[in-house]
């Protein structure tokens, strides 16, 4: 089955001839560094059977963050890590949305308006929560994943909090709850939300860019409980490290024409979308991020900055609930690893010998 390295590959030259001109250094970046993967034009990794004793080249991964073959077996360990640093409360999913009027200006100015919407929408939420008749304390703590796109590769940013119930007191004495079943009025926090991006907007000279009419229609806010939080985490995981489609469900690349499945919102059944090359090339690339800009961050009290020990914060809530903290954790698989490679002659594992720099005529800029 063709990969989208394949689709990169076959395409990415007479899209870099139309739109070259006019991409984003980032895009082109990522177009080569892709295309190269495990090619050899990396550079190569000398191996040697432990079984057979045959000797196999194999070229180097690039790395990149938007590769779906490099990015494939890190899924497994943040989600691990995150489960493991879970307090034993109730948790909410909170998500939030930007309308389509402001998709064009995000697509163009992604720094700016992806840092307003992490900005705005956390900002929102702890204020809500500041509410007595809601937490009572803004000093809550969670974890929120940006995502832009949708099934289809379209461009659709928002995004998701994983938030604990509840929050530590001003003086940092006590865990205050929320209800079990209710964190946030979703109405209120889409206004406000609203409010405190066009506010950032403003601040980053970019509000005369945006049709006035937005700021008078609903926003889309849901929140909605969650459980423990292991399945709010299992569920945003993937999108931690998946980029905007994975190699498994792309059915075919010919006649310059690409094929991949997708599935509607509230249906498990595989549906299957033809687009032209070109065009599935530029629904990937719009979801490559700045560079070194962050997808996933951590406020308040999961930060790593954060004044507040988040065992500390453990110990405040199983006081308030009254129960007994064991010393113990609930046994759980160990972290994937990168799956080791096997001889493609009799299938032993295989020990590195050695690596090949990449040829000279490569250009990685």
């Amino acid at each position: 089955m063709p990969t989208v390295a394949d689709v990169l590959r076959r395409h990415g030259g007479e899209y870099l001839e139309q739109f070259g001109a006019t991409m984003p250094g980032e895009h082109k970046k990522v177009l080569r560094a892709i295309t190269a993967c495990r090619t050899g034009a990396l550079g190569t990794v000398l191996y040697a059977c432990d079984s057979c004793g045959r000797t196999h080249t194999v070229g180097r991964s690039c790395g990149n963050r938007h590769c779906p073959t490099c990015q494939q077996d890190k899924t497994q360990a943040w989600l691990e890590k995150q489960i493991d640093r879970l307090l034993p409360c109730p948790y909410f999913l909170v998500t939030l949305t930007l309308p389509a009027e402001l998709r064009a200006l995000a697509r163009s100015h992604q720094r700016v308006v992806y840092a307003a919407l992490f900005e705005a929408s956390s900002e929102a939420l702890r204020a809500l929560a500041a509410d007595p008749k809601f937490v009572g304390t803004d000093r809550l703590g969670f974890v929120g994943v940006l995502h832009t796109w949708g099934r289809t590769l379209d461009y659709h940013p928002h995004v998701h909090y994983v938030v604990p119930g509840g929050g530590v007191s001003t003086d940092g004495s006590c865990w205050l709850p929320s209800r079990t079943d209710f964190f946030v009025p979703v109405k209120a926090l889409s206004i406000l939300f609203r409010a405190k991006f066009r506010d950032l907007l403003h601040r980053e000279g970019l509000l005369k860019l945006v049709d006035p009419a937005v700021w008078h229609r609903d926003w889309v806010a849901h929140s909605q409980a969650a459980g423990d939080g292991r399945a709010s985490l299992r569920y945003l995981a993937p999108y931690v490290f998946r980029v905007a489609i994975g190699d498994h469900r792309i059915v075919s690349c010919e006649d310059g024409k690409v094929t991949f499945t997708y599935r509607r919102v509230g249906s498990n059944r595989s549906r299957k979308m033809t687009l032209d090359a070109l065009e599935f090339i530029r629904r990937f690339l719009q979801h490559v991020l700045p560079a070194g800009f962050q997808k996933v961050r951590h406020f308040g009290f999961f930060s790593p900055h954060s004044g507040i020990v988040l065992e500390a914060v453990r110990w405040l809530v199983t006081v308030l609930n009254g129960a007994i903290f064991a010393l113990e954790t609930e046994g759980v698989e160990q972290p994937a690893t990168t799956a080791a490679l096997r001889c493609p002659v009799c299938g032993g594992s295989m020990s590195v010998l050695g690596f090949a720099p990449a040829p000279a005529v490569f250009d990685t800029s």
